[in-house]
């Protein structure tokens, strides 16, 4: 009571007094506190009690004012006076020894504002970053402690300081000596562990010596010089040579804020993040490099979405996983009530958060840091951790698994991770493909097999993946599963003929039938051109009309059933086809020529590759599996054709490149299946008014009745149907569109 009565009179007295030159004021408040610890001899008073907060705080007011009544950048008698008695020094020394108690509070916050409010640079000053760099090593220490808000208000301002002015970062890499190990973060703690009672109470034990007013007394005597050496212990000798560890850097701001990402507040987690997201970000090579190797990021990142990961339930919805809303890492949406919608929601988006700040983060970081972290992420994540779950055996376990690799895929979008990300699914092979090395990489083989699982959930989910995965903007992921056994054409029949054989004779088609069965010159065949039809004319505009009409005819009239719905159209198709052509996210150049012919290797065997051929595997048994499956096959197929490349362009989308023997196009291989239809058409009585029945209902146009004989066949029909319609609009659209911007 007493000490405020005497702070009331005091601002009184200076109301009424004449005020002050600034830097005569500025130092008696520096002297009023300095006093204060030579005078007083009780140190269990909050420091809340004393006037020391009005001075600081006036202090800092008057180097405000000092800085806005002179001209930009030019150093005032109050900041030299700050500087040159190494203010901010002693002031270190009595927030260290939190003296009276809650000193380093204020301490801190004095740092925060004066470096917040100052415009002009102060880091430089090695009266200022050393003790800026002290300070720094006081942070995170007590986990929970009553400073977390200033400790992370203080270093998110270092932080922005360096984002403004990256060279600064190099004051803040200390050589690491043997007298600093105590401010090195302990290995042995594990970061962000999932909540256990009594698991988060200190960091690191502080010091049980806590100097009192004795022990200030005499470091106000002779302030801390801000000297790289330990309490007690001598300065490394020149002489004494360093070991490894003493010669790399500590990056302490990194190690604290690591301290304070495990917080149980969850604002001073994301405060902390945000730190270290400006941290990673900053171009200095040194620092990128002591970034990844002396300090614990790594392994916090990749330790933490591995728990979050493990504390998934091992079975969860496919559709809950896919549906569950988007997430943002630095604002995490309350389940609230919504957890109960599904075993495991709460958990999920605690994954799928710190995935989203794994991902943002390695987006944001130095071109070298994001490749360490990244690799860090494939190694001890998606290896570690992920793959034991893709390869398992138990089908609830990969259908679960597979699911929320597929949202992951979805999810990333920084390069460095997205590439490490395709190099763990498919491998870092660039050389063809063939037959006997589809197994070399255990995961990619397991995966691309998925695709023709035993349960119909397991394929379509892997195909969906393999969907996403493709519409991803890197460029391995299209070389691994499709253009390495593409680039040589060697597809292509090696002796060029002058005129091509009928379709129906050619060995694809006929292979399947014998000679009473064959169909005799069906018109929806006729009329083949003797080569590709996109370089046989200039303008090419007739060629093109012949490749649309090849699709569009392919299915035989009467297994037609579109042209009596309304809404089914080949013009929906073409709208769909020209807005995805133009999307921007298509990186490749598919508007030049394929491989010129004679620097292909047209002798080399050809293998379609392991993905396409399990594609083309169940194209081909479209009219015998489930309507979901043939749904995203096919899907899949013409996402494929989407793709910018001439080569992926001339061998799905060219219904008339003379094949060499064995091999078999997307043409080819519809070729087959509407053979196979046009016999079974024969076998089945009231085939076209089945038909139409079924497109009614899967249109929802009908009601759900009696069963109908050979639903799944009639369903394929359907399939099919719009599939060629597919192709035919995207090889239009695609002609066009390179006709259009072609110089």
């Amino acid at each position: 009571m007493f000490s405020k009565f005497t702070s009331i009179l005091q601002h009184a007295v200076e109301a009424l007094a004449p005020s002050l030159p600034l830097q005569e004021d500025f130092v008696y408040h520096w002297k009023a506190i300095t006093h204060y610890y030579i005078e007083t001899s009780d140190d269990k008073a909050p420091v809340t009690d004393t006037n020391i907060p009005s001075h600081l705080e006036q202090m800092l007011d008057i180097l405000t004012q000092e800085e806005s009544e002179r001209e930009s950048g030019e150093t005032g008698p109050c900041m030299e006076y700050l500087l040159h008695h190494k203010i901010l020094e002693t002031l270190f020394t009595l927030g260290k020894a939190d003296c009276p108690p809650g000193m380093k509070q204020q301490v801190l916050s004095f740092y925060t504002k004066l470096l917040g409010r100052i415009h002009q640079p102060l880091l430089p000053h090695i009266n200022v970053h050393r003790p800026v760099q002290k300070l720094i090593r006081l942070c995170g220490e007590i986990l929970a402690a009553p400073t977390e808000n200033e400790e992370i208000q203080f270093l998110c301002i270092v932080c922005a300081k360096l984002k403004q002015d990256p060279y600064l970062v190099n004051f803040f890499l200390e050589v690491k000596m043997a007298e600093l190990t105590s401010h090195s973060l302990n290995p042995s703690i594990v970061f962000f562990p999932l909540a256990s009672p009594g698991s988060q109470n200190k960091v690191k034990r502080p010091d049980p010596k806590r100097p009192g007013v004795e022990g200030v007394r005499e470091d106000l005597a002779s302030p801390d010089t801000g000297q790289p050496q330990a309490e007690g212990q001598a300065a490394e000798s020149p002489e004494e040579p360093k070991s490894a560890a003493a010669q790399s850097n500590n990056y302490n701001i990194v190690t604290s804020l690591l301290n304070l990402t495990k917080s149980p507040d969850g604002r001073i987690v994301v405060k902390a993040c945000e730190g270290l997201m400006l941290l990673v970000s900053l171009p200095e090579p040194a620092a990128a490099k002591c970034l990844t190797e002396n300090t614990e990021l790594c392994e916090l990142l990749t330790d933490r979405l591995s728990a979050f990961y493990k504390a998934l339930p091992m079975s969860m919805d496919p559709l809950d996983i896919e549906t569950v809303e988007s997430v943002n890492w630095g604002h995490p949406k309350d389940t609230g009530d919504d957890a109960a919608i599904f075993t495991g929601k709460r958990a999920l988006i605690s994954f799928l958060s710190w995935l989203d700040y794994c991902d943002q983060l390695i987006k944001e970081a130095q071109k070298t840091a994001a490749a360490v972290l990244a690799k860090a992420v494939r190694e001890r994540f998606f290896v570690a951790v992920m793959e034991p779950q893709l390869m398992q055996t138990s089908e609830v376990g990969i259908l679960t698994s597979t699911a929320l690799l597929n949202r992951i895929i979805r999810q990333v979008t920084s390069e460095a991770l997205l590439q490490d990300m395709v190099y763990f699914l498919l491998g870092e092979e660039k050389g063809p493909e063939t037959l006997a090395s589809i197994a070399q990489n255990p995961l990619r083989h397991r995966l691309i097999e998925h695709c023709d699982h035993l349960s119909d959930e397991i394929s379509i989910m892997t195909l969906r993946l393999f969907e996403q995965l493709i519409q991803k903007p890197n460029q391995h992921i299209l070389h691994s599963l499709m253009l390495r056994s593409l680039e040589e054409r060697n597809y292509l029949e090696n002796k060029p003929q002058e005129e091509r054989e009928d379709l129906e004779e050619d060995p694809l088609f006929v292979d399947d039938f014998s000679p009473e069965n064959r169909l005799s010159s069906p018109d929806w065949l006729s009329n083949s051109p003797t080569h590709s039809p996109y370089h046989a004319k200039p303008d090419g505009k007739t060629e093109v009309h012949k490749i649309v009409n090849s699709f569009l005819c392919l299915v035989p009239d009467e297994a037609k059933s579109s042209s009596h719905v309304e809404g089914t159209g080949y013009d929906t198709y073409l709208r769909d086809a020209h807005r995805q052509v133009s999307s921007p996210g298509l990186i490749w150049d598919w508007r030049g020529t394929p491989k010129a012919m004679e620097k292909c290797d047209l002798d080399s065997p050809f293998f379609e590759g392991h993905f396409l051929k399990v594609l083309f595997d169940r194209m081909g048994r479209i009219l015998d599996q489930p309507y979901d499956v043939n749904l995203h096959v096919t899907s899949v197929l013409s996402k494929l054709s989407l793709l910018p490349h001439p080569h992926i362009h001339e061998y799905l989308l060219d219904p008339y490149i003379n094949l060499g023997p064995g091999c078999r196009s997307l043409f080819s291989v519809i070729v087959r299946v509407v053979g196979d239809l046009m016999l079974r058409i024969q076998r089945i009585p009231d085939f076209t008014p089945k038909l139409l029945l079924v497109r009614k209902r899967l249109l929802g146009l009908e009601p759900e009745g009696l069963n109908i004989d050979h639903m799944t066949l009639l369903e394929g029909v359907i399939v099919l149907e719009e599939f060629c319609k597919e192709l035919a609009a995207i090889a239009f659209v695609k002609f066009h569109a390179s006709a259009s911007t072609s110089p």
